[in-house]
């Protein structure tokens, strides 16, 4: 050993607790490996029963499943649902025996028939939907369908234009009667829409006395109405029995009922047209499909709103009239359908 060499030699001066001039110290620590601090990481199972390896993408899926909560399908009441099947049946059956009434000089007697389904359209519609000044809703809405029906009746040609008119004005008056109170005001935005349904179903239902006035109108009728009545009752029988494919967790309502309604409804009116004269049974199916599929999807989308609201939270509002709502809206509908087919196609 030479006799300059030192037990020191051959190390860095800075080796043991110096750092050298100029570099930071090092750094080490959850701070430095990962700046937002240590992750609970869940392991994935490999195949084969290998080690686990993680993935990125278990913690989102893991996260979905744990913020996702399990809706519950609503219960679907058979025997409501036959009940309102039977009331389906029994409006489409009165509305067709009222038409049987009409004639050039008898048109007083279908409107009398038509003024009686407006009444219950109106208290259904109004008591479920609840607009702001309810009473003062309901009654514009039935004064206009003693105004629609008088214009309908006292017309010297039929037409729907006057029937528009009658419906604007309503309106108008409507939106102004929900104007006066201030608790009413704030509440004029959201009820336009409801406020426009209730008018224009009444309106609605006032088409079918200018359509009994013009030539095969009256057949039509009697098509159109026992399509859509029997689509209804279709639907609603199918939906007690079988409830199949569920549409919606909150809806008590399967796509079979809505299917095998509208081809029912059509196959009716095709088996109807092949006896009516003026008719055939490919003008008669026409009319059924049309109208039918029209009511069943009117009366769907009735209990889509009624289930918007009760998750929205607003209380539920009398029980008989929510359920007279759907067979109502779905005729109501299917009321100026038929005379929009009527006109273009026959």
């Amino acid at each position: 050993m030479f006799a300059s060499a030192s037990p020191q030699a051959g190390r860095d001066p800075w080796s043991d607790e110096t750092e050298p001039a100029g570099f930071p110290p090092p750094r080490s620590g959850p701070g430095f490996d990962d700046p937002v601090g240590p992750r609970k990481r869940r392991p994935r199972r490999s195949g084969g029963g290998g080690p686990s390896v993680y993935s990125p993408e278990e913690d989102d899926e893991f996260d979905d499943e744990e913020e996702e909560e399990e809706i519950e399908p609503v219960e679907i009441n058979q025997r409501l649902s036959l009940t309102v099947a039977g009331f389906a049946a029994l409006l489409g059956v009165g509305l067709v025996l009222g038409a049987q009434t009409t004639g050039p000089g008898h048109r007083l007697p279908f409107a009398v028939v038509i003024f009686g389904v407006q009444l219950l359209f109106v208290l259904a519609w109004t008591m479920a939907t609840r607009p702001p000044a309810l009473l003062a809703v309901a009654g514009v809405a039935a004064l206009t369908a003693v105004a629609v029906d008088t214009v309908a009746v006292r017309a010297a040609e039929p037409g729907l234009s006057p029937l528009l008119y009658v419906a604007v004005a309503a309106f108008v008056v409507a939106l102004l009667a929900q104007l006066v109170r201030p608790a009413d005001r704030r509440r004029l935005t959201d009820s336009l829409g409801t406020t426009g349904v209730i008018v224009a179903g009444v309106t609605a239902f006032a088409t079918l006395i200018p359509l009994g006035r013009i030539p095969a109108g009256t057949q039509t009728i009697t098509i159109a109405l026992t399509a859509t009545a029997l689509a209804l009752a279709v639907a609603r029988i199918t939906d007690a029995l079988l409830p199949w494919p569920r549409l919606a967790p909150q809806v008590p309502r399967g796509a079979a009922g809505v299917v095998l309604g509208a081809m029912l409804g059509t196959l009716a009116g095709s088996v109807l047209g092949s006896f009516l004269v003026g008719f055939t049974p490919t003008s008669g199916a026409l009319i059924g499909l049309v109208t039918a599929a029209t009511a069943v999807l009117a009366d769907l989308a009735v209990g889509y709103a009624e289930a918007g609201r009760l998750m929205a939270g607003e209380p539920p509002t009398l029980w008989i009239a929510r359920h007279m709502q759907g067979p109502l809206g779905g005729i109501a509908l299917a009321a100026p359908t038929a005379y929009v087919v009527c006109v273009l196609f026959l």
